[in-house]
């Protein structure tokens, strides 16, 4: 046996020594997330995903009245420890030490706060139908802080000339305009992600979030949003957060350093999703094709993120109550609602009702019929036994009808017998009025474009979508009458919002800067708006709608003390309307209100409804 020398154990002692040294070194805590909690949730645990060099070399320890460490979870990367919290009913409010320790010695800290709740759970309402529900496009609506346009750190830089890149707007734009929703008449605002997506390019739409716990520099920081959402308050808008569980930005922090393999769906070569929400649903699918539905990534830049981890499950679910908590937020808009994995889907918001028992999330189910939009909305009927548990979908087969309705000759099953047809399927809903009912939105055709830009029918789709049973989302710029193809490009439907830069042409944010016609569909749009906050029966009451006739739709909302008849003359002529037909409906009433002209009408045998245009009736006794 060769000998070793007493230079050579001394080598090894010291090699020894200074790994050990160096490991001591590179022991580094950068993130704990969430990074605070609140005292007093309906959940009393809560898990610490801890990210830092080496850090699953050490052992956290905390000391705090009503505070402990259940387990300490170590996973593949050596990069991350998972700390499951658990929490006394009645823990107060504090600031507490976390310390990590290696052979007794302190390698990090963090400072973690449990902070006091600003309201209780009861207190958020979420939205229902006496809003109206305004979409934007923060990047695209208003830029109230050239300063952010660009950071040193984030990698795309502002340029508005390319339709597809950066252009500046931000939460301080949206704040300047608070007065601008109140004027038109939208209660509630639905805003695109403004968390941070720093990617390369194609960031501005903010669907690719690269950290789910900051907001994107460019439109602000965290703080600038939770005052977004409290101006808002203060002017009676609600704020409604869009929310991505499927998939993040290939961008994230942790893409070179995943804290498990199957952080994502991983393929062995890149699979985009076949996108079919059916598959989900369809008892004779086939295994290849559910898989490529939820386990396929939705675009080259996003990651499919596996829900099937129970890490990740929680760690989203968490980061969602955190920013309801947060920021105040009014409700969720979740994306792609069915490509995740439908049991963690449930389980979420279960999580979240149990926080928030009178709270509001409008899922995306981009199907187009109401059986398959049904499935997911908090429905006991399913026969599979699965429950989404969501509050609200949006309706698609309605925004499918509404563009085909005021493009067509009335006929047997055209023009507005599209309307009619949609609506008669409503027995698949357990409640219809929880459906969110929209002409478009920013990923599809500008409404304008799909009307062919004809004033008219214009008129008449907002009115019925103002009136039918549901509660309204408005895209912006709808009510400008802006135009937009989705074939020649996402970014050619989401134009800037006129008026929201410094030095733009045109200010459509005052009446001097619109257009002639812009103004009529303003005016006219706010108008019903105003006037729809007044109606406890187009907010609340049944729906009594009539086969379409002559080109005529016939329809009633009503309740016990109040009843609105609407007519929408879809045909090229005047028509007059035998009142009889609707008796069941008109009885005890005499005279009317033309709600859209203030004038007032004596009910007789008979009504005119002029070509191509909506009647929008208060009825009086």
């Amino acid at each position: 046996m060769k000998m070793i020398s007493k230079s050579r154990i001394l080598s090894l002692i010291f090699a020894l020594l200074f790994g050990f040294q160096a490991f001591a070194e590179k022991t580094n805590l950068e993130r704990v997330e969430p990074p605070f909690w609140w005292a007093g949730m309906a959940s009393t645990e809560l898990q610490l995903m801890v990210y830092g060099q080496n850090i699953s070399e050490t052992t956290p320890v905390l000391t705090y009245n009503g505070v402990s460490i259940r387990q300490v979870i170590h996973v593949e990367s050596p990069n991350y420890l998972f700390i499951d919290i658990e929490f006394d009913a009645n823990v107060k409010p504090g600031h507490f030490s976390i310390q990590f320790m290696d052979d007794k010695k302190v390698k990090a800290s963090y400072d973690y706060e449990l902070k006091p709740r600003k309201k209780d759970a009861c207190e958020f309402k979420g939205f229902d139908n006496s809003d109206v529900i305004y979409l934007l496009m923060p990047d695209r609506f208003s830029n109230g802080d050239p300063s952010n346009d660009n950071i040193p750190d984030m990698l795309e830089k502002a340029d508005r000339n390319k339709p597809n890149g950066r252009h500046g707007g931000d939460i301080q734009g949206i704040i300047d305009h608070l007065d601008y929703f109140n004027d038109l008449g939208v209660t509630a605002l639905w805003i695109n992600p403004l968390l941070e997506n720093n990617m390369e390019t194609y960031s501005y739409h903010g669907y690719a979030m690269t950290d789910f716990y900051k907001v994107d520099p460019r439109f602000g920081s965290n703080a600038d949003y939770a005052e977004l959402v409290e101006k808002a308050h203060e002017k009676g808008l609600k704020i409604i957060m869009d929310m991505v569980f499927n998939h993040c930005g290939t961008g994230y922090y942790w893409k070179d350093d995943l804290p498990m393999k199957d952080w994502y769906n991983q393929w062995p070569e890149f699979t985009r999703s076949n996108y079919r929400g059916g598959v989900v649903t369809d008892p004779h699918q086939s295994e290849y094709d559910y898989n490529k539905m939820v386990k396929g990534w939705f675009d080259v830049t996003m990651a499919d993120l596996n829900q099937e981890n129970k890490l990740l499950a929680n760690f989203i679910i968490q980061n969602s109550i955190w920013w309801i908590e947060y920021v105040g937020l009014d409700g969720i808009r979740q994306d792609t609602y069915p490509y995740p994995y439908q049991d963690f889907m449930s389980q979420w918001m279960e999580r979240v009702l149990l926080e928030y028992p009178n709270y509001n999330v409008v899922g995306e189910v981009w199907l187009s019929y109401p059986q398959a939009v049904a499935y997911w909305m908090q429905n006991e009927r399913n026969k599979d036994g699965k429950q989404s548990g969501l509050t609200n979908v949006f309706d698609f087969p309605l925004m499918y009808a509404i563009s085909k309705a005021f493009n067509e000759d009335e006929g047997w099953a055209s023009g507005t017998a599209q309307l009619y047809e949609v609506l008669s399927q409503d027995y698949v809903y357990e409640e219809p009025l929880d459906l969110v009912v929209f002409a478009d939105n920013h990923d599809g055709d500008r409404l304008y474009t799909k009307l062919k830009e004809d004033i008219n029918s214009f008129k008449m789709s907002m009115a019925y979508l103002l009136t039918t049973r549901g509660i309204p989302q408005l895209y912006y710029g709808t009510e400008l009458l802006m135009t937009g193809e989705e074939h020649k490009g996402h970014g050619y439907i989401r134009e800037d919002f006129p008026g929201g830069w410094p030095g733009d042409p045109m200010n459509a944010f005052t009446p001097e800067g619109r257009s002639e016609e812009q103004n009529e569909a303003f005016n006219f749009l706010q108008s019903l708006l105003q006037w729809r906050k007044t109606s406890q029966a187009v907010q609340f009451g049944k729906l009594t709608h009539f086969v379409p006739e002559e080109g005529v739709y016939v329809y009633f909302r009503h309740t016990d003390k109040e009843a609105v008849m609407i007519l929408i003359n879809n045909s090229e002529e005047e028509k007059t309307i035998d009142l009889d037909r609707f008796n069941e409906r008109l009885a005890g009433y005499t005279s009317c209100t033309h709600v859209l002209s203030g004038n007032k009408i004596k009910l007789g045998k008979s009504i005119v409804v002029p070509e191509k245009s909506p009647m929008v009736l208060q009825l009086h006794p």
